[in-house]
């Protein structure tokens, strides 16, 4: 086949070491050599800072609380919707990742407007003013990334019980088990698995967070890793040192917890697809078992998605915002004026739209070429080829952008992308590239290898099959990736704020601005526009994936 061979192999290697690979050994470079010798003095000066592990501290705290709340709210999620009537209702899946998938930020600014002093809590319940101290704390900090975060492991543990609902079960009752007595010794040891897997992701997705820290932290004073590295490049004197040297750490922090998490996901999966029953059993709930499930259910959404989403609509709409919420306070003016010509508004959206769809066509083509390389992943290199594309999803993004800033700052280069519009694309393109690489490889391994032995007995070209034959087939696999790819770019904030060149914003950056300058109004209309985009690619994705499932089918 075309994509073989060791040609397409270095030259896709190439790629994804020079943009990939290259600004984490700039890190190291730039940590431990000082005029060409190696030296340890950064590393040294780093360790004996007590702000570091200050920030350690509050790092690792952080990570364990927000376990903590993602397993109070997925685990009761999870059993909600396999084991209780409500599982008829795949659409609350949909629902249910609209706070994954909404920018932190937006949502941290949404429960920041909620709870302030005279925020609209105090505007509807004077009496909850009492509220606000308690909520700016470590634990409204903790409230919000749990509400951001518990998709990710509810959906996990959502899939390992419905694959557990089988012949395990079957077995138990018919050795005359008990129902608890199968929850204590069958459920329960097969589910830890999944949940130790989940909750060390939600460990590391923490550690990487910027958008929460960076908008809610800092009015507690709560630094973590981001926000210290990020403090380092933008505030004067620039200490580029210290920057890496916390990169180099956060990265070696990140790394050691996903070398724990493959170690667990090795030795301790277990197959549980084996007599699966094939029909879904009917579930009739007890009255008060589907009133507390519907209730836990809206209290969620009420939540994750209700509270931020109505503070930042109000907002866009609030003629000035001293005046509250009463009549005669709401107009369009903020959306007005965003979409005027040459406003600062409107431009900033179109550069995230124009960042974004280039990111997502570039990331389209490259993805495909690994996918169609890597396939199953059986050869050696294969498995480096899939390993490399998979970096930026252990690699924290802010760790990825301080190393393309000294990558692309290397004296030794004859020429720089650094401070230009390409560097943006160059910089999501390397951050979401592997959405592309496993949409698309997803797609693939649906494809039966007697395809392409068909084509050979009918003697097609190789280019044949890969335009007529390939490519359409990996078409729902590859339209995926671009839209989760458009989502992901067009909420992207940490790498706008440290490589925008100078008098460019993107969506994300104008809305960071305005909020921390107090002009809310017109920041909430791009906010609300970006969300509304998010909520509508997600349905497309989501058709998308259910289409391809049938077809398959």
């Amino acid at each position: 086949m075309i994509m073989e061979g060791r040609l397409t192999f270095g030259f896709l290697l190439t790629i994804v070491v020079t943009f990939a690979i290259a600004p984490l050994i700039a890190i190291l470079g730039y940590t431990f050599l000082k005029d060409g010798q190696f030296d340890i003095s950064q590393i040294n000066r780093m360790l004996e800072a007590e702000r570091v592990w200050r920030t350690l501290g509050n790092s690792m705290l952080l990570g364990v609380l927000v376990i903590v709340g993602t397993t109070i709210i997925a685990f009761p999620m999870a059993l909600i919707r396999t084991k209780t009537s409500l599982y008829r209702y795949d659409w609350l899946d949909i629902i249910l990742t609209i706070p994954f998938m909404t920018p932190p930020y937006i949502g941290s600014m949404g429960w920041i407007l909620f709870m302030q002093h005279n925020g609209f809590l105090q505007q509807l319940f004077p009496s909850s003013a009492w509220l606000t101290k308690t909520f700016f704390s470590l634990f409204g900090m903790v409230m919000i990334m749990s509400l951001h975060l518990f998709p990710f492991l509810c959906l996990m543990l959502k899939n390992t019980l419905l694959r557990i609902n089988g012949s395990f079960l079957d077995a138990a009752l018919i050795f005359g088990r008990s129902p608890w007595r199968n929850w204590t010794k069958i459920v329960l040891p097969l589910v830890v698995s999944s949940y130790v897997l989940g909750s060390l992701l939600i460990f590391i997705k923490t550690l990487a967070e910027f958008g929460t820290p960076a908008t809610f932290g800092s009015r507690i004073g709560f630094q973590v890793f981001t926000t210290e590295i990020h403090t380092y490049l933008s505030r004067w004197p620039v200490d580029i040192s210290m920057a890496t040297s916390l990169s180099l750490f956060l990265l070696s922090v990140c790394l050691v917890i996903w070398y724990i998490q493959n170690l667990i996901g090795r030795k301790h999966t277990y197959g549980v697809l084996s007599g699966k029953t094939p029909a879904m059993r009917e579930v009739r709930d007890k009255w008060y078992i589907k009133l507390g499930s519907w209730m836990f259910v809206g209290v969620v959404l009420l939540l994750s998605i209700g509270i931020p989403y109505f503070s930042i609509v109000v907002t866009s709409l609030q003629k000035v915002r001293g005046n509250g919420l009463q009549a005669g306070n709401f107009s369009f003016a903020s959306y007005q004026e965003m979409f005027t010509g040459g406003s600062a508004g409107l431009s900033a959206f179109l550069n995230s739209v124009m960042f974004s769809v280039i990111t997502a066509v570039v990331t389209a083509i490259i993805g495909l070429c690994i996918a169609l390389y890597i396939k199953k992943g059986e050869t050696k290199k294969q498995q480096v080829l899939d390993f490399f594309s998979l970096m930026p999803t252990i690699v924290p993004g802010i760790v990825f952008v301080v190393g393309l800033i000294m990558f692309w700052n290397a004296p030794w280069l004859p020429a720089t992308i650094y401070n230009t519009k390409t560097m943006v694309v160059v910089t999501y393109c390397i951050l979401f590239l592997p959405y592309s690489v496993q949409y698309t490889k997803s797609s693939l391994s649906q494809i039966d290898s007697s395809i392409f032995q068909s084509a050979a007995i009918f003697g097609r070209s190789k280019w044949d099959v890969y335009r007529q034959i390939i490519i359409p087939l990996l078409m729902q696999g590859i339209l995926a990736g671009m839209m989760m790819t458009f989502i992901i770019s067009m909420r992207e904030l940490v790498a706008g704020l440290l490589i925008l060149p100078p008098s460019v914003e993107t969506g994300a950056t104008f809305i960071y601005s305005q909020f921390e300058q107090g002009n809310v109004g017109v920041g909430m209309a791009v906010a609300v526009i970006t969300v509304v985009m998010t909520v509508i690619f997600m349905f497309l994705l989501g058709w998308l994936q259910k289409r391809g499932g049938h077809e398959n089918a």
